[in-house]
Formats: C-alpha cells, structure tokens, sequence
C-alpha cells in the first residue's frame, strides 16, 4: 500500500509555504553556538580556536558575535514553484484504490 500522492501533496505544499517565508524575510540572524560552528566549518578568521578569536568572542557586543544570512530574493520564488509543480504532480497521480 503506497501514498504517494498524500506525500506529493504534502511536500509541495511545505515548499511553497517555506517559500512565501523566504519571500517575506530580508534577512536573519543565526545565534552565537551556530555562528561558532559556522566560524569553524568554514575555517573563518573568527573561530574560537585561535588567540583573536578567543579574544573576539568574549569582548565583542552581541551583534558583532551573530552572524547574519540575506538569502537570495529568487530563492523563494523558486521554492514556490517547485512547490506547486509537486502539488500538481499529486493531483495528475491516479488514486489508489482497495
């Protein structure tokens, strides 16, 4: 027994809200554990693990220590659309039958 039609639906429908939420924002900021393991995932100048860093983290106001993402304004027009299109797709699937 398969519901692939009840998850397309489903997934599609996420898609766009998340969308209609990336629209929505201009930016947002991450909190100072993320930006930390940001700082050493991408071997930043401000990681915890180097003396300025050290230094950084614990002088810095709070502002300076988050870090702040501005995701693209295409983003979530293209999530809108992939979403719709799985939605359609869930609607264009035959139903299953007992």
């Amino acid at each position: 027994m398969s519901y692939y039609r009840n998850r397309y639906f489903l997934l599609g429908l996420l898609l766009m809200l998340l969308g209609a939420q990336f629209r929505m924002i201009d930016s947002f900021v991450l909190n100072e554990p993320t930006t930390k393991l940001l700082a050493k995932v991408t071997k930043s100048s401000v990681a915890e693990d180097t003396t300025a860093g050290a230094i950084f983290w614990k002088v810095a106001p709070v502002e300076m220590t988050r870090k702040r993402i501005h995701p693209p304004r295409w983003l979530g027009l293209a999530m809108m659309a992939v979403g719709a299109v799985f939605s359609f797709h869930a609607v264009a699937l035959p139903r299953y039958r007992e």
